[in-house]
């Protein structure tokens, strides 16, 4: 299947659900809205400091929602970076399905296209990425004050394909194990390891460790913090030296 018609395919579904949801009894909140600051130093080919705004769907049926990823990387790609000087990233569609249950254990699913959109193109990959994803999570019990323990474990595979020869292949097996406190009021507090390996670099692996902080202003916003740094393996793809990140996002 080529790019434009994975893409087309994608599209298609979220736009079949999305008006069927549309038809939905009013008052719920079908529609996320995400601008996102991210400063990264020592990053790969698709991790630099960047300006992003991501758009999420709610659907129905099988499927949990549709998402557009627009990053917007800046020309100068240091961990300072530029943000009045941005320029058009990788653009990336996920599509994300309902949780079924195996063996008496829930997992969800996504899959997700990335396009060479990046210009100039050495801000991008250069090719065309496929990745594909499942989660389970276990409750841990509560906390103090009505919070809520969890933990939750994810396992990805990203290929790249098309594109300009010329650039590095993507073959990523990626794991992300995160444990999270959810508040009743809505804040959060999650610490999560993302290790990866690399199968262009022959299995090589590298990992990054992150803390995330959430503050739910008000029904509808939350303000987020995200700091994070490389355990290990640098130069393996997905990772970076560190991180520093700031977002809000809107729900309605």
């Amino acid at each position: 299947m080529t790019a434009r018609r994975a893409a087309a395919a994608i599209v298609a579904v979220a736009a079949h659900a999305g008006t069927a949801g549309a038809q939905a009894p009013g008052g719920t909140r079908d529609w996320l809205v995400e601008l996102k600051r991210q400063n990264t130093g020592r990053g790969t080919a698709d991790e630099s400091t960047r300006t992003q705004v991501k758009i999420e769907r709610v659907l129905e049926g099988p499927f949990a929602f549709a998402r557009l990823e627009l990053p917007f990387p800046d020309a100068d790609t240091d961990f300072e970076g530029d943000a009045f000087d941005p320029r058009l990233g990788d653009v990336k569609a996920r599509l994300a399905f309902r949780a079924v249950t195996v063996g008496g254990r829930a997992f969800t699913s996504y899959v997700e296209l990335a396009f060479p959109t990046a210009d100039p193109d050495s801000l991008g990959t250069g090719k065309n990425q496929w990745q594909a994803g499942v989660r389970t999570r276990w409750p841990l019990g509560a906390g103090p004050g009505g919070t809520q323990a969890s933990t939750s474990l994810q396992a990805s595979q990203a290929v790249s394909f098309g594109g300009d020869a010329a650039r590095k292949d993507t073959h990523l097996t990626k794991f992300e194990w995160d444990w999270r406190l959810d508040h009743p009021a809505g804040h959060f507090a999650k610490l999560v390891a993302k290790p990866n390996i690399d199968w262009t670099q022959d299995g090589k692996t590298g990992a990054v460790a992150e803390l995330e902080g959430g503050w739910a202003v008000s029904r509808d916003w939350t303000l987020i913090l995200l700091g994070g740094g490389l355990l290990w393996g640098e130069g393996v793809g997905g990772t970076y030296g560190r991180r520093v990140e700031i977002k809000s996002s809107l729900r309605f």
